[in-house]
């Protein structure tokens, strides 16, 4: 097999090495000294470096970063600056490839007598003239600018080859190619870390948005709370009894967040019953009974026209009255055809309603209120969730909780 044919079967191994190696998302820097490696041993050259140069978005910020080197001495600069000049003269080069001048063996040494210069004749950028004494002194001959959709990613820089052979138009074409491999490695990993950052930004709005969100719920919750002298704050109790049922019954973090909503929300069909119902100090009789009764399906109707966030939020309020063995209101709905989350929230108000005076009756002792429960689970409120409420209560009684919650 000739020479120049086994070099070239060489070269396509080793692009098809680099290539995979790109491709290879794990540790970056690794990524990138490796191509480095990969580079230097195909050509057999003494000595290189990778640089990456600053984002074009940040004029303020000129310094490269320094990716990989190889075989250069101690004194080798951490950082270049690129200026804007220099970046022009990079993008605009026809050929790909620079001489770096005044190094330790002349120009007709490296590049072949009997060929074309392979490297690019224009004007030398800034960057070599500036950088010439450190370049000399490292015995490097080529830059090789790195170029990805238009934008300068780094700069390769190349010592001369082991052998002491000028480099040929093949060897500069193989190099261009590995070149461009290593670039687009840097691209990825840039683009790749751009939309991390984004999709963190996003991530941290989303999350000061269901900040605002759930502010915004639990002052209308209040607002619907005054009404009430005697259940001021009992929105938001629900909406604290509600998540924290629903997350002991392992439910996922964003249906957590809805039940709480949906807690909050419970009661905002009372914003169109009359206030002296709510607040009468007496048991009331049955016409005042059906007009109270008319705020679960109020608050739906009140719900429904809102986009919220989360599932069946306005269901959760239409039924939260419902009862297992149909006897609620206000459609007499059975077990299977109430929702899990209503479920919840009638067991948390329930709960709430038990726990705190009203205008015609006192509290009830913690005692009581676990009696009623342990005889009204299966007609009145869902095992499922009052096993759950039973566990977390434990865990607040055991002391397994660090603030109260029930209690």
């Amino acid at each position: 097999m000739e020479p120049n044919t086994q070099k070239l079967i060489h070269s396509f191994g080793a692009l098809a090495d680099l290539g995979q190696e790109v491709a290879d998302t794990g540790d970056f820097i690794e990524m990138v000294r490796t191509s480095l490696h990969l580079l230097l041993g195909t050509l057999a050259i003494r000595r290189g470096a990778v640089v990456e140069s600053p984002r074009h978005q940040l004029p303020e910020d000129k310094s490269t970063n320094q990716l990989a080197i190889w075989g250069l001495g101690d004194d080798y600069p951490a950082r270049f600056d690129v200026e804007d000049s220099d970046r022009e003269t990079f993008l605009n080069s026809p050929d790909g490839a620079f001489q770096i001048t005044g190094s330790t063996d002349s120009v007709s040494d490296r590049v072949s007598s009997d060929v074309q210069s392979p490297t690019s004749n224009i004007q030398s950028p800034g960057f070599i003239n500036r950088y010439q004494a450190e370049l000399k002194a490292q015995e490097l001959q080529l830059i090789v600018p790195m170029i990805v959709r238009g934008d300068l990613t780094g700069l390769v820089l190349l010592g001369g080859k082991a052998s002491g052979d000028p480099f040929t138009p093949d060897d500069i074409e193989v190099i261009r190619s590995m070149v461009r491999h290593i670039g687009v490695g840097i691209h990825t990993h840039r683009l790749l870390g751009e939309v991390k950052q984004q999709a963190e930004e996003n991530r941290r709005l989303y999350q000061d948005l269901r900040a605002i969100y759930r502010d915004t719920v639990r002052a209308f919750a209040a607002a619907i709370d005054i009404k009430d002298k005697y259940t001021q704050g009992h929105s938001e109790r629900v909406g604290r009894y509600s998540e924290i049922i629903a997350r002991e019954m392992g439910w996922g973090e964003e249906e957590v967040e809805g039940m709480a909503i949906a807690g909050y929300l419970h009661d905002v069909g009372k914003l169109v019953v009359e206030r002296d119902i709510i607040n009468a100090p007496y048991r009331i009789d049955a016409k005042e009974s059906s007009e109270l009764n008319r705020h679960p399906a109020a608050g739906y109707e009140i719900l429904s026209p809102i986009h919220h966030p989360y599932a069946d939020i306005p269901l959760m309020a239409k039924y939260h009255h419902e009862r297992m063995d149909g006897r609620g209101y206000p459609d007499g709905l059975t077990d299977k055809q109430i929702p899990i989350g209503a479920k919840i929230v009638t067991l948390a108000d329930s709960f709430d309603a038990m726990t705190t005076d009203r205008p015609y009756k006192t509290r009830r002792t913690f005692a009581e209120v676990i009696t009623d429960f342990r005889l009204n689970t299966g007609p009145q409120f869902d095992p499922v969730v009052v096993a759950a409420f039973c566990r977390a209560l434990l865990k607040e009684l055991n002391g397994e909780t660090k603030e109260r919650r029930f209690l």
